[in-house]
């Protein structure tokens, strides 16, 4: 260790951290902390509508090259936020033209019979829920712009929930539209109006089991015999790892820096626990992420991965399209501006309008291109911060965001839209019997079978994780995708990366299913990194990995976090927050692993071994996995170790659902 001055923040004396890798080798990553300077860094943008104080959020008069357009205050002045957009909102082509009366009488004698179904006894809810939705998919076919607001006016009718949580689910402009194209393309008689029903509510369907992937002919080529992963190069590199920034420009401040429990006051100016990244935190975290890193401009990481969520969580009717691509504009450039390599991003589910919502190229009535200005914006933006070249941003146009490219080091980076196995993309809800609806995964098999006949090594890059509990993705995907990471690991992927969770975890996959866990049979780790947003009750934070040039597997991790629970004390015309190096990962689970040995998926699964026999290793995982806020509840008994552990094990919804409860 040694001891330095930070110029940066001079009145402070820092520890300058070193860690051992394979011998003779040593990787110095920076102080053990670093305030950031209480001055907001203006010169991020190049003027403002409302300049930053310390009792207030700038709002920055952004332009974006890409749209040619400069978005106006009234999209994020927190005093005159959207309650509507003007959004286009797509229906499905009726079938059958009739006249406003019929389409009325219609709408009203759908009203009556869905009535009569959850009025008459003797059903299951089940079954009431799937003959309402026959009911439903009639009105779709017809009258396709009545069934909004039949939706809504049920929901309030039978107290489904509260009026205005009912209009934000099924009004036009919110989901009512969605829904509306999911009954009209639905089986709904069959597993699409089990799955439907189970989403609406857990009360009328139960989720109906995993089907098993049929893989006959899905791979072009089968498994080359005794696949192995290519030996270390011996050079390390630093890679960043940012995750869920929510950025919220529309936060109101409170000038004492307090906020009182049950009452909703405006946050302090760096944020709180229940919100989102207001530009105050943002510009903090990246600020600090050269000094503790080690790097600068002149030397900076070799790249980074961004695993998704730019926009904050508002509610429905506060979003649009502008909102959007305001927000990918200004995190994108804000990234430009502080990490001097090229950034690897992948959409998450709230970088869309409706939020969560992405359609497959084959929906009909051409309603698979509504979300085409996402695709194209994002792609331009990637291209024109110089991160991917014209073939990939044309990729990305195609592929929903997603886009493959070999990168300046030589390792593959495959990117994916995870929204198509996401639960509350509703559009996913039609056609379940296809667990590939999108193309996504074909995609996907497409450009690992490519990587593999050029002996490439691949990083996998999504937002939604495909396992832990289960709860996030819908079965049949992620078992699909489980299948092609076993047919491709450990030879092609080196490693695959989330975010969604805000937290700090992993998931390990192995071979045939998970049928034998074990050390043998553990191929690849998903690395879920913790979120720069402290939403909800976390602390914010990032990564950092230190990866092997050769077989492209990471050696160790460090992460850093700012205590938020600190923010109310802090007085912004003294300093800004601080972010502390939080841990490393080869230094806390001290197991006996080589020294020269990565930090694999058999590292990771004798990791969870050693928890299984000491429950304070597992206390330990849990206390880094909320970025050590005050507000994580602990996990010391025996059912929580199991449950945890357990979900360490489980890389899809089938084995993350069979998990114990803890």
């Amino acid at each position: 260790m040694y001891i330095f001055c930070s110029i940066a923040v001079a009145v402070t004396c820092y520890t300058l951290l070193t860690f051992g890798q394979s011998p003779g080798k040593s990787s110095a990553i920076g102080p053990s902390a670093y305030t950031v300077n209480a001055a907001f860094p203006t010169s991020v943008f190049s003027s403002y509508y409302i300049p930053p104080a310390p009792t207030r959020e700038p709002q920055p008069a952004l332009h974006d090259p890409v749209l040619n357009i400069t978005y106006p205050l009234n999209l994020t002045n927190p005093d005159t936020i959207p309650e509507s957009d003007d959004d286009p909102v797509f229906y499905p082509h009726p079938v059958v033209n009739v006249s406003n009366a019929t389409a009325a009488a219609l709408v009203q004698a759908a009203i009556a019979n869905i009535t009569d179904i959850i009025r008459t006894p003797g059903s299951s809810n089940c079954t009431k829920c799937q003959n309402a939705l026959g009911i439903a998919k009639s009105v779709a076919q017809v009258t396709p712009q009545g069934v909004p607001d039949m939706l809504v006016f049920l929901c309030e009718k039978f107290k489904f929930a509260s009026n205005s949580s009912c209009v934000e689910s099924y009004g036009a402009t919110n989901f009512g539209a969605i829904w509306t194209q999911v009954f009209a393309f639905a089986d709904v008689g069959g597993l699409d109006g089990k799955y439907i029903c189970n989403r609406l509510s857990s009360n009328f369907c139960s989720q109906p089991a995993t089907l098993p992937s049929n893989t006959t002919g899905l791979f072009p080529k089968p498994k080359p015999a005794n696949a192995t992963a290519p030996k270390p190069s011996g050079k390390r590199v630093k890679v960043l790892h940012l995750s869920d920034f929510h950025l919220d420009p529309r936060p109101g401040v409170h000038a004492t820096g307090f906020t009182l429990p049950q009452i909703q006051l405006p946050a302090p100016l760096y944020g709180a626990f229940k919100c989102d990244t207001p530009y105050y935190l943002g510009l903090a975290a990246l600020q600090a992420i050269g000094p503790l890193t080690g790097t600068s401009a002149k030397d900076p990481v070799a790249w980074s991965i961004y695993t998704g969520d730019l926009v904050s969580h508002d509610t429905q009717n506060q979003l649009s399209r502008a909102y959007v691509e305001y927000t990918e504009y200004s995190i994108y450039d804000m990234f430009k501006a502080y990490i001097g390599s090229p950034i690897f991003a992948v959409l998450g589910n709230h970088d869309s309008n409706p939020e969560a919502i992405d359609a497959p190229r084959s929906e009909p009535d051409g309603l698979g291109q509504q979300f085409s200005w996402n695709y194209d914006h994002v792609a331009s933006l990637w291209q024109q911060n110089g991160w991917i070249n014209s073939t990939s941003a044309s990729q990305a146009r195609l592929h929903y965001g997603a886009y493959s490219v070999k990168n300046h080091y030589g390792v593959r980076i495959i990117t994916l839209n995870t929204d198509f196995w996401y639960k509350s993309n509703f559009l996913n809800y039609y056609n379940m019997t296809n667990p590939d609806v999108s193309g996504m995964q074909a995609f996907l098999i497409q450009e690992l079978q490519a990587a593999e006949d050029a002996g490439e090594r691949v990083w996998i890059l999504g937002h939604v994780l495909t396992g832990w509990d289960g709860t996030n993705p819908l079965p049949n995907p992620t078992d699909l995708f489980y299948q092609i990471v076993d047919r491709y690991s450990p030879h092609v992927i080196a490693n695959i990366f989330f975010g969604h969770t805000h937290e700090d975890e992993f998931m390990i996959y192995y071979a045939h299913n998970a049928s034998d866990i074990s050390r043998a049979t553990a191929l690849t780790t998903g690395w879920i990194g913790p979120s720069v947003t402290p939403l909800t009750n976390l602390n914010s934070g990032f990564r950092m990995y230190e990866v092997d040039t050769g077989d492209f597997n990471i050696y160790n991790a460090y992460t850093w976090y700012a205590n938020v629970s600190a923010f109310n004390s802090l007085d912004p015309n003294i300093t800004g927050p601080t972010y502390n190096f939080e841990y490393s990962t080869r230094d806390t689970y001290e197991i006996g692993w080589p020294a020269e040995a990565p930090l694999n998926a058999t590292y990771w699964h004798a990791v969870t071994e050693a928890m299984e026999k000491d429950v304070s290793l597992v206390s330990t995982f849990n206390t880094f996995q909320g970025k050590r806020s005050v507000q994580s509840p602990n996990c010391t008994s025996e059912a929580c170790k199991r449950a945890k552990v357990c979900y360490m094990r489980s890389g899809s919804v089938a084995l993350g659902l069979s998990c114990p409860q803890g």
